[in-house]
């Protein structure tokens, strides 16, 4: 570990709790951006899933752990065992970056803001725009609701038609309901009905894909059945960094479609969550000349 010369009694830990865990680029991410700051954290990843999640947390709530990140599996499973939700938590029903002020433990979710700055940063807005959105979990869910609230006219979400379908549904519900402000038209269709969603492509700005199929134990597939569904004018988006090219990348740069992989996603908002934990804006040129100069 680069940084591990100037641990000392006072260094504080920050964490990662999730499970596949070995592709993880937050932990390089992050100690980079404390030993640029100077700040006295060190930053590890820990293979968690469900099962382990209320023992985990109750151990760092123990040990004063200033903070952590979550992903999946635990983005949804995690919020009975805090004592607080921040607005962008509650909306979303998923946390993905918990923070520790003296043994209160605070959700947030980071993720929907982050996959929204990453779009601006390549010249993407979503005012006005219709957008096919593949999830219904801890990292679809605030894709939703922070690009509805980002201007999108209209979305379409599909989810398999599983016990997680509910989700999907509450989602379009919160969006029309709950969230009229933002005159958004949300629909839901099950992912089964591949004829559904190729109408639904063929008439959207933006292809989001915001399940984990793409990356281990799923790599090598998409959620796209049949490159044909795709367009030269499309925006094709992914959450999957690992491998930075999926399948789904693959398919999208294969028909001319402009295709942003989830490296970006994953370094905004890993900014917002260095922010909640520190009070400091991460220094994020820096980061991205060190680790991510030729991949974004």
């Amino acid at each position: 570990m680069k940084n591990a010369g100037r641990i000392d009694g006072r260094t504080q830990l920050i964490g990662l709790l999730a499970t596949p865990i070995g592709h993880s680029l937050s932990p390089a991410m992050h100690n980079l951006a404390f030993e640029k700051l100077g700040l006295n954290n060190v930053y590890m990843a820990f293979e968690v899933g469900n099962e382990q999640l209320e023992e985990v947390v109750r151990g760092m709530r123990a040990l004063n752990i200033r903070g952590y990140n979550v992903s999946m599996p635990n983005k949804t499973t995690i919020l009975q065992y805090l004592d607080e939700l921040d607005d962008s938590a509650k909306f979303t029903g998923a946390v993905n970056t918990v923070v520790n002020t003296d043994g209160k433990l605070k959700g947030y979710s980071t993720d929907g803001s982050g996959y929204v700055r990453n779009l601006r940063e390549h010249g993407i807005g979503l005012k006005g725009k219709k957008m096919t959105l593949v999830g219904s979990g801890g990292a679809a869910t605030p894709i939703a609701i922070e690009a509805a609230q980002a201007g999108l006219a209209e979305i379409s979400i599909f989810a398999r038609n599983d016990q997680f379908f509910a989700r999907a549904e509450e989602n379009v519900r919160i969006i029309n309901e709950d969230m009229k402000h933002t005159q958004v038209k949300a629909n839901i269709y099950p992912l089964e009905n591949q004829e559904q969603l190729r109408e639904e492509i063929r008439t959207s700005h933006i292809l989001a894909n915001g399940t984990g199929v793409g990356m281990k134990p799923l790599e090598g597939k998409s959620v796209i059945e049949d490159v044909s569904m795709l367009r030269s004018d499309l925006i094709v988006t992914d959450v999957v960094y690992s491998p930075a090219k999926s399948k789904l990348m693959e398919q999208a740069e294969s028909v001319g479609a402009t295709a942003i992989n989830g490296l970006g996603m994953m370094l905004w908002q890993g900014a917002l969550a260095f922010e909640l934990w520190t009070g400091q804006e991460m220094p994020v040129a820096y980061i991205k000349e060190q680790l991510f100069a030729d991949k974004l």
